[in-house]
């Protein structure tokens, strides 16, 4: 049955990642929903054709979404489909490969089912929970990593204190950053601000799948589906690195956290 829901989930995710990426170099609207938050028509259409055809495969379930108006009836249901239509729009309206279509589908506060597509990369990834992870029929592992010094991370440029690092080139989806983890491509991943449920839901459970460890930014675990939908950053590292990730890093998230 999990297979099933995963294949039916997985070519619906296709088909809205194909009318994304067939739209990408075409003058569509876009705008600014704040400051440094664009968005654009595509991600609205997107949004539309997931809800319909998600909706319709499993009726009983909530919806929560970066591109809908919030409803907390999502709240009293045990299954909830998580999306971010275009995840990465930045990359997205600029050209770039970077975006991905990201839907998680979570039971219980915890993911899984989960899909990325992005079909700029060529890249599909899938998770259930239980049956793995994979990016194009290839099982997916994480790094076997357990220290910092080397340890690579996907970052536009690295500060003075983690010099001892080794960046790698960044997505602008944060959920292919995540991905990158567990397939091994990078060892870690760290971010020190709010964040929602729907960048991270479907990269949470590829990540748990592939055997890397993912909490937020203080270490504390995950949960999906809650009142405010959002966690205080995220930290995905190679197994072995976690605990002395959480060690390095916990200071500048509680600094990071206290700031208003």
């Amino acid at each position: 049955m999990a297979d099933t829901l995963l294949d039916d989930m997985a070519a619906i995710v296709a088909e809205a990642a194909t009318l994304a990426h067939g739209r990408a170099s075409t003058d569509f609207h876009r705008w600014e929903k704040s400051p440094n938050n664009p968005v654009c028509e595509i991600d609205l259409a997107v949004d539309a054709l997931l809800r319909e055809r998600l909706t319709a495969l499993l009726p009983d379930a909530g919806w929560l979404s970066e591109e809908s108006a919030d409803d907390h009836v999502r709240l009293g249901r045990r299954r909830v489909w998580i999306v971010d239509p275009i995840d990465g729009t930045r990359d997205y309206i600029r050209g770039r490969p970077g975006w991905s279509v990201s839907v998680a589908l979570v039971e219980d506060g915890q993911p899984v089912l989960g899909v990325l597509e992005a079909p700029a990369r060529h890249e599909r990834w899938r998770a259930s929970l239980g049956g793995g992870a994979w990016r194009n029929g290839v099982r997916l592992a994480a790094s076997d990593a357990c220290q910092m010094r080397g340890a690579r991370t996907p970052v536009d440029a690295l500060p003075k204190i983690d010099q001892d690092l080794v960046a790698v080139a960044k997505p602008n989806s944060i959920a292919l950053r995540m991905a990158m983890v567990a397939a091994g491509d990078a060892d870690l991943l760290a971010t020190f601000r709010w964040g929602h449920e729907w960048d991270v839901a479907a990269a949470v459970l590829l990540l748990r799948e592939a055997g890397a460890a993912v909490t937020d930014s203080l270490g504390k675990p995950l949960r999906f589906n809650t009142p405010r939908a959002q966690a205080f950053g995220v930290l995905a590292t190679a197994p072995g690195l976690h605990a002395v990730a959480v060690e390095r890093l916990r200071p500048r998230a509680i600094a990071a956290l206290g700031r208003p």
